[in-house]
């Protein structure tokens, strides 16, 4: 029973290994933007837009509310990272529709790789709202002494993230193989349609969370200057 999509080697010369997670990841990302391209190639500002247009202009519309709720901001700086991380993550889950598929995302690195994204974005984000002088101060606040707590979290919330997907795609993939060897009929269709939802699911709340985690970098700081600006209740 293979637990990674790593253990796959399609081809292998010298120190270059294409195994399966590399070769999907590259598939999923093709799929997107060929979708993409097709979706958008008789794109109209007219008011008879296409079947293709109207689904993705639903699902454009969705991310940005979703993101304006979470952040409380404008969605469009975060829009283009937070929306690529979503559908990445859910083209990978609901393609194992497709027979001799293994989602990328079962594999540790994969889900690493997409963990340390938004461990790098949440500064960028953070020092391009606050200034860098502004994002570094709440490191040190209340007190210095804060300083290292704060970074341990910074680290454990990107282990989780990695983690969490990575466990839940892992686990979906070994109970259906264990099931397919069970009763290879009946219990495998079920668990595929329960793993595309889990699948939809865990791409919902990486994105969330990704979000939720720039939001905070991004606001921490103003916030506070906006309650320092506000006069006190006996002022007002």
């Amino acid at each position: 029973m293979r637990l990674s999509p790593d253990e796959i080697i399609f081809w292998h010369w010298g120190p270059v290994t294409l195994n399966a997670t590399i070769f999907f990841t590259w598939l999923v990302m093709g799929v997107l933007v060929l979708g993409s391209w097709l979706a958008t190639r008789r794109m109209t500002g007219d008011f008879h837009p296409t079947r293709w247009q109207n689904l993705l202009e639903a699902l454009v519309t969705l991310m940005r509310d979703q993101i304006r709720d979470i952040s409380r901001q404008e969605p469009g700086r975060y829009l283009p990272f937070v929306g690529s991380l979503f559908l990445f993550i859910a083209a990978s889950n609901l393609l194992i529709i497709i027979p001799g598929y293994e989602p990328p995302t079962g594999s540790l690195s994969t889900t690493v790789a997409l963990a340390a994204c938004v461990l790098l974005s949440v500064p960028f984000y953070g020092v391009a709202r606050n200034g860098l002088r502004g994002y570094v101060k709440h490191y040190i606040e209340p007190s210095f002494i804060m300083l290292p707590f704060h970074i341990i979290g910074e680290f454990t919330r990107t282990v989780s993230l990695a983690v969490r997907l990575y466990g839940n795609i892992m686990s979906g993939s070994v109970i259906i193989a264990i099931l397919l060897s069970i009763a290879p009929l009946f219990f495998p269709i079920i668990m595929q349609v329960l793993g595309l939802l889990v699948g939809l699911i865990q791409a919902y709340i990486f994105a969330v969370l990704a979000m939720v985690y720039i939001a905070s970098a991004a606001t921490a700081h103003a916030e506070k200057e906006q309650a320092g600006q506000q006069p006190g209740k006996g002022e007002s």
